[in-house]
């Protein structure tokens, strides 16, 4: 059972206080006039009092009969009416307390209607730019909407400034990182290079081209936050079947089959992040399979039943427990052997696709396959669909 709404409850309040105060009245007026009457009814009685004779007192009988009926009648005609009249003038009281507690309201709703709109964001901090922006007196619910804003705009300058220092920390490290590769390419072909140093060179080139693709994944990550606002019309058919040929020799070298069911599935945005969001879907299929050369990577391209396109690759595996599957979303986080620091993975391919699919108004799924591995789906607008 729903709690009743602050509305509501406002309204009750104001019919019962005024129900209240209306029978009150209504029993005070009662009294008074029942005094009143007794009153007037002991005065005649008394100046009807004396030596006389017996029509006289007949006539006070009558008198007082009838007395008795009109306060009877009287008495009943009062509570009646007073009931009726209470119960029309507290209906449209009430009908009017839910009216003025509607328009004092107005504000905290806007107040709750921003809150909503950002908690519902695909991504948090991209609904950051949202403000109340009350305009009215400075009363109560002005000052919570204006402590509001203030809240919302400091964490919107964190997030960005977050964003900001990523990209720059990460533009900052390629430089060195280049640096290494060449002095480290430079010690191992030279001529008195021992056995040992080559070894040693190749594992150190590893480990940095791992420190390169993380880097280049944390840019691609703090690109992908953003709303894509210059789109372009992409059938992601033919994304699919691109990255398809582009990963046939990585495919081959895993001993991992590639099979390919590129429908139309158009839609817009970034082609070039597009691309990546395909890529990283089948790059991970290929590098998170079975060695025994029958793992095999299908990626498919279509129009869902609600209208939307979708892009879903499926691979053969391990078996991945269904709780382990909203931390592959996150940045870092891998499974099994692919926790070491050599590993191909740098832990960004997936939250990369979740970024990218969310920032063109998408969004990502997973499931364990049965019989190891996982089956991703990324979903987005079909093209001309309205954005929100």
């Amino acid at each position: 059972m729903t709690a009743p709404t602050l509305r509501a409850r406002l309204t009750l309040v104001y019919g019962t206080l005024f129900f209240a105060a209306g029978l009150t009245l209504l029993g005070v007026t009662y009294l008074l006039f029942n005094q009143q009457l007794q009153q007037k009814t002991v005065s005649i009685i008394v100046r009807g009092q004396g030596p006389g004779s017996l029509e006289r007192d007949t006539a006070m009988n009558w008198m007082k009969q009838q007395e008795t009926l009109l306060r009877g009648a009287a008495t009943t005609s009062l509570l009646t009416q007073g009931a009726i009249a209470l119960v029309v003038v507290g209906g449209a009281a009430s009908g009017v307390g839910w009216v003025v507690a509607g328009r004092v309201l107005t504000p905290l709703r806007r107040v709750t209607e921003t809150a909503r709109r950002i908690a519902a964001a695909p991504v948090a901090e991209r609904g950051l730019h949202e403000r109340i922006a009350l305009n009215g007196p400075p009363d109560e619910v002005k000052e919570l909407a204006d402590t509001f804003d203030t809240m919302v705009e400091r964490l919107d300058h964190s997030f960005d400034g977050q964003r900001r220092f990523v990209a720059n920390a990460s533009h900052e490290l390629r430089t060195p990182l280049t640096l290494n590769r060449a002095l480290v390419e430079l010690a191992m072909h030279r001529r008195t290079a021992s056995a040992d140093v080559k070894q040693l060179g190749e594992s150190l080139l590893e480990i940095n081209a791992r420190h390169e693709r993380l880097i280049s994944g944390l840019l691609l990550l703090a690109r992908a936050e953003h709303e894509i606002g210059d789109r372009s019309p992409v059938d992601l058919a033919d994304v699919v079947s691109h990255v398809v040929a582009q990963a046939a020799a990585e495919a081959a070298e895993s001993k991992v089959t590639l099979e390919e069911a590129a429908g139309p599935a158009p839609t817009s945005g970034d082609a070039m992040l597009l691309e990546r969001l395909v890529h990283n879907l089948v790059e991970n299929g290929i590098r998170h399979n079975i060695d025994d050369g029958t793992g095999w990577v299908r990626t498919v391209s279509r129009i869902a039943h609600d209208g939307r396109v979708e892009v879903e690759v499926s691979n053969t595996g391990a078996p991945v427990p269904p709780y382990e599957i909203p931390a592959l979303f996150q940045p870092f986080r891998r499974l099994g052997p692919d926790r070491v620091v050599t590993a191909k993975s740098a832990g960004l391919g997936l939250s990369i696709v979740r970024s990218i699919a969310l920032a063109h108004g998408g969004d990502v799924s997973a499931r364990p396959r049965e019989g190891g591995g996982l089956i991703v789906t990324a979903t987005l607008p079909r093209q001309g669909s309205a954005h929100h």
